[in-house]
């Protein structure tokens, strides 16, 4: 199974939106600085996750949620969880 999840640094409450096939082994990638992307905002904590059958359909999912990213859509998203 693939994960599209956002995950919210707790150092400046910024947001992060990916996709993986092991969340519990990108979550500490992100979390040990070995992401470049996410490294200067550890500690990161998990907030929304969805499951999907294929790498493809994640991938279209996390695309699909960056478009709205601090919209109202993404609010609502993320109020939901």
């Amino acid at each position: 199974m693939y994960n599209t999840y956002i995950i919210q640094s707790l150092k400046n409450k910024k947001y992060y939106i990916g996709h993986c096939e092991n969340l519990e082994d990108r979550l500490k990638r992100h979390n040990t600085g070995k992401v470049k992307s996410t490294k200067y905002g550890k500690p990161w904590t998990l907030i929304y996750i969805e499951e999907f059958k294929t790498r493809g359909e994640a991938y279209r999912r996390e695309l699909q949620i960056k478009s709205y990213k601090g919209g109202m859509a993404f609010k609502n998203l993320i109020n939901k969880n």
